[in-house]
């Protein structure tokens, strides 16, 4: 499987994160992120975070207020404010956008496709999150076009980062 690829393509992921389980798909395709809302049976307008394809995408797209060498590539979200309102709204209706790049196998083709990738927990909305290949629900995995299998993880939330100042879940 040519990872890039696929992403580009539209597919959408089952995939490790550094913290749990997370479903995903490029941002910039407003089927695969419908699709992704559907599944999980999330509020259309609730805001959905991604994982950027770099630094300088960031810095090009947000205002950004921290040192993002800080947190990032790590188990934060970075909550930046868009510097244009309408940017990805599809993804994130409001005004400010959560960012992530977790150090993940899965974020270096994210990297070579240079697009946004949405990341939200793999979990139908209000349930918790799911931290093993083995707990997903069948009306999930059936879904979905590709499942990527990182073992068990640790289930602990991302740490939010809003104004600079840390929040944890």
């Amino acid at each position: 499987m040519n990872t890039t690829n696929e992403i580009i393509s539209g597919k959408i992921f089952i995939y490790p994160t550094d913290t749990v389980y997370g479903i995903g798909c490029d941002a910039t395709n407003q089927d695969s992120v419908k699709k992704i809302k559907e599944i999980k049976g999330r509020d259309k307008d609730k805001p959905l975070s991604i994982i950027a394809p770099s630094l300088k995408w960031i810095n090009e797209n947000l205002i950004v207020d921290v040192d993002l060498s800080k947190y990032l590539p790590g188990p934060y979200t970075l909550i930046l404010k868009k510097k244009d309102p309408e940017f990805l709204k599809h993804i994130a209706p409001g005004d400010s956008l959560g960012i992530r790049i977790p150090k993940t196998e899965l974020t270096n083709e994210i990297q070579k496709s240079r697009r946004p990738f949405v990341t939200t927990s793999l979990n139908l909305s209000g349930n918790p999150p799911i931290t093993s290949i083995d707990k997903i629900p069948n009306e999930i995995k059936n879904k979905v076009d590709h499942i990527i299998d990182g073992g068990e993880l640790n289930g602990r939330p991302s740490t939010l980062i809003i104004n600079g100042k840390e929040i944890k879940r």
